[in-house]
């Protein structure tokens, strides 16, 4: 015996997230300046002419990912 309810099951609606303007741009902005930061630390150091200086071995700390995205070195 099957037993059958009458009331209609419950209906959520996802609402969508609301972010202010300006935390947005405080974002974009700070992941803008991780990836400048991260390309110049990849591509473009190299080791001697290095901001940080020739001992702080950034270069050589990323020399095998820089290879394998197809940044030329030496």
């Amino acid at each position: 015996m099957s037993v059958s309810s009458s009331t209609p099951a419950a209906v959520t609606t996802a609402a969508p997230v609301v972010i202010p303007l300006s935390r947005s741009l405080v974002w974009l902005v700070g992941t803008a300046a991780f990836a400048a930061l991260l390309y110049y630390f990849i591509g473009i150091d190299q080791g001697a002419v290095s901001v940080f200086g020739a001992d702080a071995h950034v270069h050589e700390f990323v020399h095998d990912g820089r290879h394998f995205l197809g940044f030329p070195c030496h």
